[in-house]
């Protein structure tokens, strides 16, 4: 299959996977609810599978391998993305990046053994860290590329400049750039309209361009908002945007997670969402944003983001 994970328009997210937060060991029921979200997400047409090292402390990729390990044939129809770089609170060592060369490479190794396969298809550096060094990232990419262990790179949580850093030393080209955005992040795409106003978005403004221009594609985490515009609004904002979503699934005879997941998709960046519900249900209620093109009008388009904004454009 194409491993190229800038031509996939859905992938899902595996952090719910595998039990709680701790150093508790998984069972049975962690790995049949890993299958049942594995099973629904292949039903919707997902194929593409995102990971970490730190999610669920490592579980995560844990009972996935163990999927794999008990499905023949099925690593050859997945394409697999991890990251590392994030180092969880550890008994008098605060959480912290570490985008060192030998950590990477460490953490590439420990999650080719949690997810049972010889490759990653996909790896992304999980958040910048200012102490970066890049040559020791070039080292440790063209190592592990070198190596057959990684076939693509990423980055996770990135500006385009700290991007354009990173490139200039690697011989590797960087493919992802994995931001949260959905229609309850919405710093990403109200940081276009806010040039020359008073209003700071935090979002730095020429990162999703840059992406563009430079064939980087763009994912979404959080791309489902937590559920907040499918039963879950927090504010008179959200519970419009939810009605709405639903009129225009009912007209479009499909779900309010396609509609949502469209309104990303839509945008000309092509963004790539990362669905990461549990739950297999709502999994299948996102096969249309495999399986169709996004249905939004440009007006559409514009009605959803200014009712969850709960505010007129400036």
């Amino acid at each position: 299959m194409n491993t190229d994970v800038r031509n996939f328009r859905l992938l899902y997210g595996c952090m719910g996977l595998g039990g709680d937060w701790d150093d508790s060991p998984y069972g049975p029921r962690e790995i049949e609810e890993a299958e049942a979200a594995v099973v629904a997400a292949l039903d919707a047409g997902i194929t593409a599978f995102d990971h970490a090292d730190i999610y669920r402390r490592g579980k995560s990729e844990a009972v996935f391998g163990e999927v794999l390990a008990r499905t023949p044939g099925l690593r050859e129809r997945v394409v697999l993305q991890s990251k590392c770089g994030i180092r969880l609170p550890d008994g008098g060592h605060p959480g912290h990046y570490d985008l060192r060369g030998p950590h990477i490479v460490r953490s590439v190794e420990k999650s080719l053994t949690r997810l049972r396969t010889d490759v990653l298809d996909v790896l992304l550096l999980h958040r910048p860290d200012p102490l970066v060094d890049p040559d020791e990232i070039a080292e440790a990419f063209g190592s592990l590329h070198e190596q057959g262990l990684v076939r693509q790179f990423g980055v996770s949580n990135m500006s385009a400049a700290q991007i354009a850093h990173l490139q200039s030393r690697l011989d590797q080209p960087l493919v992802v750039n994995q931001l949260e955005m959905s229609l309850h992040k919405r710093n990403w795409v109200e940081a276009e309209v806010l040039v020359n106003t008073t209003t700071a978005t935090g979002f730095p403004l020429g990162t999703v361009q840059y992406c563009v221009s430079e064939r980087i594609r763009v994912q979404a985490w959080g791309a489902l908002a937590q559920g907040r515009f499918t039963g879950r609004a927090e504010t008179e904002a959200e519970g419009k945007a939810t009605r709405m979503l639903v009129e225009l699934a009912e007209a479009k005879r499909t779900t309010p997670e396609a509609v949502l997941l469209w309104w990303l998709q839509g945008h000309p960046a092509r963004v790539a969402p990362v669905v990461g519900t549990t739950r297999p249900e709502r999994i299948g209620a996102c096969a249309d944003a495999v399986r169709r093109e996004p249905e939004l009008t440009h007006e559409e388009w514009y009605r959803l983001w200014v009712t969850a904004r709960g505010a007129a454009l400036p």
